[in-house]
């Protein structure tokens, strides 16, 4: 404890978990921090953020500025992939708190002349522990100084120097740090690629692409497929396991306890005779073939994102090579997966309780080094929360330290204080609940939690309207406006969002039987042959959906969503906004598939900057229809029979050099 130091530094933010994990950027973001500053009596106070790059020694340093109640607030900018460690800095600023007091004397009329002197020892002081003054302001301080300290002119005839407005400035440039207050600990700044916050996925089966329906599809046949997901959109394509899928205990059709001869088996069913975790599925390809289709996608714009799911098949080697890393029954079995009802007999768990853990996590982490060598840059991650939380933080900050640029999504359905402390432990992007908040309460309620609380510091939302193991009941009772419905919702809310490819733009929606969310016929069992061509499928509008994404920054990010009142229950209204508001997105949706709703926006003018009195434009970008708005409360009728959603592009009306009107 140093007593000297007078001034208190407290609820420092943004931080999770008092620092022990850090927060999330992408390249450009800035950080905004801010802390609660302030000290005994009524001296005027000083604040600046230090922040620095990994191994930096030397910090960089940008000022605070005081808001209200003691409240302070600085930023700076994140520009390379890596760890930013920031802190704050506080002290008292004698020369403010002496200059706000002469001032005072001056205006009071009392004698401040000693306040001059005192007024030149600070500048001295300036002068003396600050070697980086350049020749022109160390001049015109040394000049200050005598004026403050020349007696023989009047007091009054002093004044002018006293108020210079150059002087503030050249203190304020060079401010004098005596007995600094330092925040209890550095925090840290994980920055990622832009990818990591804004992101188009498609899930599809590989060996369900092959053109005539029957044969096993190859990797030759994705890479076939890239210009149909190139120009819907997307940009992650990813790919469920590719590994050699097991034998024994083969599940067949509709998760048949026995396959038939012939049948696939579930590809999450990992390994067999041809290898484990780090073998290719021999009627796929070859590893040549796969690393071809990742240099062909990344021609089109396209990420492949490869399945990670840490489970063995009674056939992998780790089962004949490591059986200590399974859990053994009594009867000497190995414990096969299970969520009651549901068995999965042609799965092992791994066992992270094992004596051999070390090895376990080496062996573990070394699956994705190797995918990472032939080129893969994002994994989604399969039941993340079946495995040790600290396995996965070790794992992920270990990987990162040589590959910053990969991206790791995390499969875990689960509580959510399990998802939210996967996303703390590093995985970038996390699947949601989205998948089943349906109401305009549960959309509200929920989205307002990821954004509007310090879950927004770590946790990335990826919404997922489906999956192959998800068939909401919402989906299965819907009509196509549903479809559209929940596909513009995912979209248009969160920056990253995914379908599970054929079966919703082809509006697939048979469940196995009534109140089950799973698909009849899964592909995770068998080959489909699925009809791209079939009519009225949802191409052109999911189409049309990621083209309005890419051309509108403010979709391109998360946190900036807010609601916005709308006087029907069926209709759900926000918007998203660039920073600058350079960019304004109100989309509104309407949650009933079957009947037309209207109802009146209240539109936040002030929010976006804008005159109450001033006409302004809006684009619905859907459509192509421009309407012409005033003041705050605007009418908006949706018709779902027609599109169960508008986006509209807010156009502000703004005066030209040229002294007339455009809308921008």
């Amino acid at each position: 404890m140093n007593g000297l130091q007078r001034v208190i530094i407290e609820n420092v933010k943004p931080q999770i978990n008092c620092g022990e994990f850090p927060i999330k950027r992408v390249i450009k973001d800035k950080v905004k921090v801010t802390a609660d500053i302030f000290c005994d009596s009524h001296d005027v106070l000083n604040a600046e953020v230090l922040y620095r790059y990994q191994n930096e020694k030397q910090a960089h340093a940008t000022p605070m500025r005081q808001l209200i109640n003691d409240r302070w607030e600085g930023e700076f900018q994140v520009s390379k992939l890596g760890s930013y460690y920031y802190t704050v800095n506080a002290w008292v600023d004698h020369f403010k708190s002496w200059h706000r007091d002469i001032l005072k004397r001056i205006d009071a009329q009392t004698d401040y002349g000693v306040d001059l002197l005192v007024g030149a020892e600070l500048i001295r002081e300036t002068l003396k522990s600050d070697p980086e003054i350049s020749a022109k302001d160390e001049d015109f301080l040394k000049n200050t100084i005598r004026e403050f300290e020349n007696k023989e002119d009047p007091l009054e005839d002093r004044i002018d120097a006293i108020l210079s407005q150059r002087l503030s400035q050249v203190m304020s440039n060079y401010p004098l740090k005596k007995q600094v207050s330092q925040a209890e600990k550095e925090f840290e700044v994980s920055v990622e690629r832009l990818k990591a916050n804004f992101s188009s996925w498609y899930e599809v089966f590989p060996r369900s692409l092959n053109p005539d329906g029957e044969q096993h599809g190859t990797f030759n046949d994705v890479i076939n497929f890239l210009p149909y997901v190139a120009d819907m959109g997307f940009d992650v394509l990813y790919l469920p396991p590719i590994h050699p899928i097991g034998k024994t205990n083969r599940k067949g059709k509709n998760n048949r306890v026995t396959a038939e001869p012939g049948e696939p088996g579930s590809p999450w069913a990992i390994g067999g005779k041809e290898g484990g975790h780090k073998a290719i599925h021999p009627e796929l390809g070859t590893m040549d073939d796969f690393q071809k289709l990742i240099h062909e996608a990344a021609e089109q714009g396209i990420d492949i994102a490869m399945d990670v799911a840490f489970q063995c098949s009674p056939d992998h080697p780790y089962v004949k090579d490591h059986p200590q890393w399974f859990r053994h029954r009594p009867d000497g079995s190995l414990q096969y997966a299970e969520n009651p009802p549901k068995k999965y007999q042609d799965i092992y768990p791994l066992n992270f309780e094992t004596d051999d853990w070390r090895n376990l996590w080496e062996e573990l982490k070394s699956v994705f080094t190797f995918w990472i060598d032939k080129g893969v840059k994002i994994f989604r991650v399969d039941n993340p929360h079946t495995k040790s939380m600290r396995f996965w933080g070790w794992t992920i900050q270990e990987i990162k330290k040589e590959h910053p640029d990969v991206i790791f999504l995390s499969e875990a359905f689960t509580r959510p204080k399990v998802m939210y402390n996967l996303a703390k432990q590093g995985f970038t992007q996390s699947y949601t609940y989205f998948t089943w908040r349906n109401t305009k309460y549960d959309l509200t309620t929920y989205c307002k939690q990821l954004v509007d609380t310090d879950v927004r510091e770590f946790f990335r939302p990826n919404f997922w309207p489906n999956t192959p193991d998800i068939l909401p009941e919402f989906l299965q009772v819907t009509n196509r406006a549903g479809f559209i419905q929940r596909v513009a919702l995912a979209a248009t809310m969160s920056s990253n969002y995914g379908i599970y490819g054929p079966a919703f733009e082809l509006m697939e929606n048979t469940p196995t039987k009534p109140g089950k969310e799973e698909y009849l016929n899964s592909e995770k069992y068998e080959i489909k042959n699925w009809d791209f061509s079939r009519q009225n499928n949802l191409q052109k509008i999911i189409k049309r959906i990621n083209m309005i994404r890419r051309e509108n920054k403010a979709l391109q990010n998360t946190h900036s969503l807010k609601f916005h009142d709308i006087e029907n229950e069926a209709l759900v209204c926000f918007s998203k906004t660039t920073d600058d508001l350079s960019n304004i997105i109100l989309v509104v949706v309407s949650l009933d598939p079957h009947h037309t709703h209207s109802g009146w926006i209240r539109f936040p003018l002030e929010e976006f900057e804008m005159d109450q009195h001033v006409p302004f434009q809006v684009h619905d970008l859907l459509s192509g229809a421009y309407y012409l708005w005033n003041g705050d409360h605007n009418y908006v009728e949706i018709n779902p029979g027609i599109m169960p959603v508008q986006i509209f592009k807010v156009r502000r009306k703004v005066r030209s050099e040229k002294d007339f009107d455009y809308f921008m």
